[in-house]
């Protein structure tokens, strides 16, 4: 059975990342019960598309990145479609870290981010769940960030709290 729904996302190619609108089938006959047809990710998972790939599980692919931000940038895919990672079960996150960790060691990283984005505002460019292993040599290479913490008061982070805890 596939299923097809519309949605925006970003379209990798290999020089370029380019927003467009595609519809994204959803295909539920294959061995890859949770992939989609028209994900860069899924077709590499599924080897159509070519990687350097370094581990791969039943739940997760891991791959170098080919834009990365330092030596040794890897990415850690499940093999579960999913935008967001709250989408993804928590299997398939479970053995991803496992896979980043032993990246990281392997690598010989000294000093690394484990990055996960979700949604094009957090600058998630492919719409499918992944971590990064982006290796910080250096101030220059790596990942840059910002990080700006808000002035929030304490009943004010107590009220966040209060929320997020009533539906945990």
């Amino acid at each position: 059975m596939t299923h097809l729904f519309r949605l925006t996302v970003k379209t990798f190619s290999f020089s370029t990342l380019f927003s467009k609108q595609q519809y994204c089938f959803m295909s539920t006959s294959t061995s890859h019960n949770h992939l989609a047809d028209d994900c860069i990710f899924c077709k590499i998972i599924r080897k159509e598309i070519p990687s350097f790939k370094l581990v791969e599980t039943e739940k997760n692919y891991a791959f170098m990145d080919i834009e990365p931000l330092s030596e040794g940038h890897s990415l850690v895919i499940p093999k579960y479609h999913a935008k967001y990672m709250h989408e993804i079960p928590d299997d398939y996150l479970a053995d991803a870290m496992p896979i980043a960790k032993k990246i990281a060691a392997a690598a010989g990283f000294s000093q690394y981010n484990v990055l996960q984005n979700n949604g094009p505002l957090a600058n998630q460019a492919v719409p499918h769940v992944h971590f990064h292993i982006i290796p910080k040599p250096d101030k220059e290479t790596g990942l840059g960030i910002r990080w700006k913490p808000l002035e929030k008061s304490k009943d004010e982070i107590e009220a966040v709290y209060d929320k997020i805890k009533k539906n945990l």
